[in-house]
């Protein structure tokens, strides 16, 4: 839940590698991965704060798939290649495609208002003019819900179960004063979970389903991820997993590592409570890409990036040195994830890890791992 909460990690620091040009730009040749040197930059992520990592990176047909450290903290197992783990807002993706499946069909439009289909949730002056696509692209002006429900990284009641219109209440009311929108509605871009939980609560206004329902019929279940669920109220990861650790101060104000694998993740809700695998997420994003999930025309409204600022529907973007990727990034208590490809699909990565340490931090590493993985030399 760093920084933006449940994600834009990755994008944040890509960026900051390479900023988002115009033009287009050369892609490399497919080579197989470098075992060897993909090994060694997963082990610096664990060398660098991280208790456990995990990684799969796809180069056209070619598959490297490994893992780095422990599963527990003062354990010996070996973190599971295949393990499980919290994704965070890499369920905006998730979100964002069932969404446009929607628009392709014709249920629900961009230009559709929060409004029509859930009438007096965003009560403040500018409220009924947020539309579809302003959520999807965190341009609603929505401020953020978690902002008094979190210390640091950490929802401070673990184990409660919100719903929807409890989380977003959070976010229009002060009480009983109403909270105004951080800007009008489409003239400016803050990342906001809030944007995600209303697109959830939207999902099931039009099909009459939860969203929770629609992502596993319509994606799941069909692209056979069986390694991917929405956990809901359940806290618990099953199935092989690392575990996650959070800092708690002491009374003395040391820090001391607190096991956060179980935990009620509905407060992310539609923007962050996936749990997934690197392999689910690769074939997830890599089916979305060659547009088997969408049709052509939602797919280019997907990538496209017409402010500039590195943001489609559902989608973070930047441009390496190698070309333009796309994916997102998420954080949990306990978990970080990258997981981005290539607009074609042809080169992919997603690396998840469980970071530890008061002074360390262990994504400049995964960033560079990511980096490598998707401009190969």
């Amino acid at each position: 839940m760093r920084g933006s909460r449940f994600g834009a990690l990755a994008l944040l620091t890509v960026c900051a590698l390479a900023p988002t040009v115009g033009g287009a730009v050369a892609a490399p040749p497919t080579v197989v991965p470098d075992a060897t040197a993909l090994q060694a930059a997963l082990d610096e992520v664990t060398a660098t704060g991280a208790v456990s990592a995990v990684a799969e990176v796809r180069q056209g047909d070619a598959i490297w798939r490994g893992s780095s450290g422990r599963s527990r903290l003062n354990g010996r197992q070996p973190a599971p290649v295949e393990g499980r783990f919290r994704a965070g807002s890499v369920t905006k993706t998730f979100t964002a495609t069932v969404v446009l499946q929607l628009v392709g069909e014709g249920r629900l439009r961009l230009s559709d208002t929060a409004e029509r289909w859930l009438p007096g949730l965003v009560p403040a002056p500018g409220g009924d003019g947020i539309t579809v696509g302003d959520l999807l692209q965190h341009a609603s002006g929505l401020p953020e819900y978690t902002d008094r429900l979190l210390d640091g990284e950490r929802p401070l009641d673990r184990f409660r179960t919100w719903t929807p219109t409890e989380l977003v209440r959070r976010a229009v009311k002060d009480g009983n004063h109403n909270r105004p929108l951080l800007f009008p509605p489409g003239t400016d871009h803050h990342y906001s979970n809030t944007d995600y939980i209303v697109l959830g609560m939207i999902i099931e206004k039009v099909t009459g389903r939860s969203y929770r329902t629609e992502i596993d019929q319509r994606i799941i279940r069909p692209l056979g991820l069986r390694d991917t669920r929405l956990p809901g109220s359940s806290p618990f990861i099953t199935g092989p997993h690392s575990h996650g650790y959070e800092p708690v101060e002491k009374a003395d104000g040391t820090l001391v590592p607190v096991d956060y694998t179980t935990v009620n993740m509905s407060i992310a809700g539609a923007a962050g409570e996936i749990i997934s695998t690197t392999a689910d997420l690769d074939r997830f994003f890599r089916t979305l890409l060659n547009g088997g999930l969408l049709h052509p025309a939602e797919l280019r409204e997907m990538t496209a990036d017409p402010s500039g600022r590195g943001w489609g529907l559902g989608l973070e973007i930047a441009v390496l040195p190698c070309g333009t990727i796309v994916g997102h990034g998420g954080g949990t208590p306990g978990y970080r994830t990258v997981s981005f490809h290539t607009l074609d699909g042809t080169r992919q990565v997603t690396v998840d890890w469980t970071d530890w340490g008061t002074d360390a931090d262990a994504s400049p590493a995964a960033l560079a791992l990511m980096t490598a993985a998707l401009c190969p030399s």
